[in-house]
This record gives C-alpha cells, structure tokens and sequence, in this order.
C-alpha cells in the first residue's frame, strides 16, 4: 500500500533503511551496492531525502554518511509508517493475542540493518510459550503481510537485534493476565 503512495522503490528501501532502526546508517556507495541501484540513483534520493530534513548528511574524512533525521518533527510517524509497511505492528499484536508469557520481542537478521529482504526473523523471550500456536501463526502473518516470518522461542535472549516489545515488570515480576 505504501508503494502506490511513494512510487520510487529506490525512495521506499531507503526510508525502510532508515527508519526501521534510528541506528542504521550508510554511504553512498554502500547503499547502492547494499540495494544493487545505481549511484545515480541513490544520490538522487538521499539529496531529496536530506533537503526535505528527514535524513542528516555528515562528513567524516571524505566520506559522507546518511542516518534518520531524529529531530525532525515527523520522525516518530515516519518511523511507525514504515514499521507498519514491513508489517511489525500485526506481528506483535498477533503474538501478544494468544501466546503466553512473551517478555520481550526482538527482530534480527536484515531488517534491523534495514534490508527490506522479505525475511523478518522474530526472537520470542519468555517462559512457557505455545510453540503449536506459533507455528499456525507465522502462516497467518505470512499471509498478512505478504512476508516470511520465522520464530525462534527462547526463555533468555541476548539483546542482540532491535527491541519491538518489552512487557513491563511489576515489583520485578510479570503482571499476571
């Protein structure tokens, strides 16, 4: 749906590069060689990008790179427009429905560095987690948002990755439903 509204892909990956995780950032050639476009191309849209403010543009020894613009004012709608658009929304709202214990959410893997791959990896922290459920899930999700989802169920994860969801502790112990 985002793609009739924003009708350059190369504009698309790059917003979805930037704004999946405010830590992600790159150079020029890099991009081009990280989203297989011309330079041309990607300077293009990094230019319209940093002149409208919301990427910045810093140079470090001849060498320019480009990250989300975290002041501008459309920041946070920008950043929920593309975490919707990658589809994390309906797959922490469909795990959180009917999973159990889940603590904490992590993705990994290319969307954290911003790589719209059509592959979202999701670490599932917490105790006693429906594993059947999970598997009916990621089939209901794929269908959803039109990519592959895989889990992985684990009772302690390492930080690793970018955190979507962390369920707040109470007297440092999980509120019970």
């Amino acid at each position: 749906m985002l793609e009739n509204l924003i009708t350059s892909k190369t504009r698309l990956r790059l917003l979805v590069k930037f704004f999946i995780n405010v830590a992600n950032e790159g150079y020029l050639r890099g991009l081009a060689s990280e989203m297989q476009e011309s330079t041309n191309a990607i300077r293009k849209e990094l230019n319209n990008l940093t002149e409208a403010g919301y990427l910045t543009r810093n140079e470090d020894h001849q060498k320019i790179t480009y990250k989300a613009n975290q002041k501008n004012p459309f920041f946070i709608l920008l950043q929920q427009i593309v975490r919707k658009y990658v589809g994390l929304d309906t797959i922490i709202e469909m795990v959180l429905e009917r999973m159990g214990p889940v603590h904490r959410v992590f993705i990994i893997g290319d969307y954290v560095q911003g790589i719209d791959s059509g592959r979202i990896e999701v670490v599932l922290e917490g105790n006693d987690l429906n594993e059947e459920y999970i598997k009916q899930l990621s089939q209901r999700i794929e269908l959803e948002i039109q990519k592959e989802v895989v889990f992985y169920l684990t009772e302690q994860h390492d930080n690793s990755g970018l955190l979507v969801f962390e369920q707040e502790l109470i007297n440092n112990t999980l509120p019970t439903v």
